[in-house]
């Protein structure tokens, strides 16, 4: 399993997010489930059985026991009763996992707070990018769902573009910049086609989230919005770094944006307002 983020907007309103690889040949979801027992602070509560759980693939994500990206993602949409995850345009294949989430209002269910952008990024034996096809789509939905950019928008991939690698921190972890780790360079998909320059312009993007990088957890601010990983949360994958989880916690009035770590032992840390 590798980097999980959990987004709530009150203790009623909560979604799992997971980054990449969910589940290794060696380590089975039973397993993982044993390791999970003692991870259940308020804000991932029987996480793994009982939560909401939207899968984004990503790098070995594409395959699982030789199984197609596409076949995981349907045995996905039928047999977890309680996934989000949407197949994308078949125009965008290979990238698969393109769609578009509403978080609505408390008191009004039609009326959106914020919008959750979920873009296939590639991997195994796709191409490590956000295609030139990817950015149109999300330009035209964009315009079609939130036209004046008054809705809040949060974007979630796997690998990082390679606007990650022109903010890394260099050695620690500097102010503007927040995180506790920052063990590895950042390797970032294999060109840039266009979705940056969309992100940067559009005023209702406030931040970024990828996984990828076990090694990462820091968030840092990129022209107007921020760029953030997750925190390598299972015990699938390489490295050995203490395990934890990314919370968003979304607070519609007046509208904010925060962000911080939960470890698997309860610490808490690295907390950053994403919306200033």
């Amino acid at each position: 399993m590798r980097a999980c983020i959990g987004i709530r907007q009150s203790l009623q309103q909560e979604i799992g997010a997971y980054h990449g690889l969910v589940c290794l040949g060696t380590m089975t979801m039973h397993h993982l489930s044993g390791r999970w027992s003692g991870f259940q602070p308020p804000e991932f509560l029987h996480f793994v059985v009982q939560w909401k759980i939207h899968q984004i693939l990503g790098k070995n994500g594409a395959a699982f026991r030789g199984t197609r990206r596409v076949e995981l993602m349907k045995n996905e949409m039928e047999h977890n009763v309680l996934s989000y995850s949407k197949n994308g345009p078949r125009d965008l294949w290979p990238s698969v996992s393109n769609y578009i989430l509403q978080v609505s209002s408390s008191g009004d269910p039609k009326s959106p707070v914020a919008f959750l952008y979920f873009l296939d990024s590639g991997g195994g034996t796709y191409p490590q990018i956000i295609s030139s096809a990817q950015a149109k789509w999300f330009q035209q939905k964009s315009q079609e769902v939130n036209p004046d950019s008054r809705v809040p928008e949060i974007i979630f991939w796997h690998i990082p573009s390679k606007s990650y690698g022109k903010v890394a921190p260099k050695y620690g972890i500097q102010k503007p910049c927040v995180g506790s780790i920052n063990m590895e360079s950042v390797a970032t998909q294999e060109a840039e086609m266009g979705i940056m320059e969309l992100l940067v312009k559009r005023p209702s993007v406030k931040a970024i989230f990828v996984g990828h990088n076990h090694g990462l957890d820091w968030c840092c601010p990129y022209k107007k919005l921020w760029l953030c990983f997750a925190r390598h949360t299972g015990y699938g994958g390489y490295g050995d770094w203490p395990r934890g989880a990314r919370i968003i916690e979304i607070t519609e009035q007046p509208f904010s944006l925060k962000s911080w770590i939960r470890m698997e032992d309860g610490l808490v840390h690295s907390e950053v307002v994403l919306s200033s």
